[in-house]
């Protein structure tokens, strides 16, 4: 049987000079569940496809599975995207070259900016509990337009055309809707936490926040995506030592605005990408919207009890 065939309205989203939108999906589409493959073969030690070499062990002269698969996925995103749109006036970034491309305090220059992580959820990834992901976020004007949340394990694509809609897709191109709990009152609400990110300030803060109840999932892809299939309703990252990077957060967001759900910081100012400053510190929530409001509130007078002076 021949996959279903999406339906694409015409669309009113800003894109660069020289990019369709129905064209530009097509190739993020490939390249995306080519990533997929390329990670899948990498997690289960299978010969990687596309003629990437296979991962080599710290002893024997390599650098381990993960390095392999960051350092493959990242090369066939940042070929693939020139290849296919060679004369459009936008910059790629990834976590893989951030090093080379950024200088601190300076961001980068040009309207357009794609910032991409090749796998997200390392330490799941190594565990083998499926909690990875693959972003694509396309940002103007430190802000997200579109994102792309791929979870290889999870055969889910998730599409988000920011100011239109969100949607997820399998490997088939079978299209399902964004689902939205109906929970709204903040004693009902799910928190997705993470596993590994945690400390006794974010402990203190979910405490405080007084919702209903709470799960642990690898991976900010694979959390926001938790909301986006109603099984949660909200993330909260909180930065200490160290904070989330803008590839951590671009595509989730994009999906999650596009859903018309939210995230911001605790006290609803915007996230801002290529700012020169690539943490994205502060007490960030993400939602699907219903009590957004009501939540940023109570984690700002939460704060100011737990880290007086923190920045959320």
């Amino acid at each position: 049987m021949a996959p279903p065939q999406l339906i694409l309205m015409p669309s009113s989203a800003v894109l660069p000079v020289g990019v369709a939108l129905d064209g530009l999906l097509t190739e993020l589409r490939r390249l995306s569940w080519g990533a997929a493959d390329i990670l899948r073969a990498y997690a289960r030690g299978e010969q990687p496809p596309f003629g990437f070499p296979s991962a080599l062990s710290v002893d024997d002269g390599g650098e381990g599975p993960v390095s392999a698969a960051d350092l493959a996925v990242n090369r066939w995103l940042l070929d693939g995207l020139a290849e296919s749109f060679p004369d459009v006036d936008w910059t790629l970034l990834s976590e893989e070259t951030a090093k080379e491309q950024l200088t601190e305090g300076q961001p980068l220059p040009g309207d357009w900016l794609w910032i991409l992580d090749p796998l997200d959820g390392t330490k799941d990834f190594l565990q083998g509990t499926g909690e990875y992901a693959v972003h694509l976020a396309l940002v103007r004007g430190r802000r997200p337009v579109l994102g792309v949340v791929l979870l290889p394990e999870a055969d889910e694509l998730w599409i988000g055309v920011v100011g239109e809609e969100a949607w997820c897709e399998d490997r088939q191109g079978a299209r399902s809707p964004v689902r939205f709990s109906e929970r709204s009152e903040l004693a009902d609400l799910i928190l997705v936490a993470s596993r590994s990110h945690r400390d006794d300030r974010l402990e203190q803060l979910i405490a405080a926040l007084e919702i209903g109840g709470s799960k642990a999932v690898g991976s900010v892809g694979c959390k926001v995506a938790t909301i986006l299939r109603g099984e949660t309703d909200l993330y909260v990252s909180l930065s200490g030592r160290s904070a989330p990077k803008d590839w951590d957060m671009a595509a989730p967001e994009a999906v999650l605005l596009a859903a018309g759900g939210r995230f911001t910081h605790a006290d609803l100012t915007d996230l801002t990408y290529n700012t020169g400053d690539v943490r994205q510190a502060g007490c960030l929530i993400a939602s699907h919207g219903k009590a957004h409001v009501a939540l940023g509130e109570r984690a700002t007078r939460a704060m100011a009890d737990i880290d007086p002076g923190f920045a959320v």
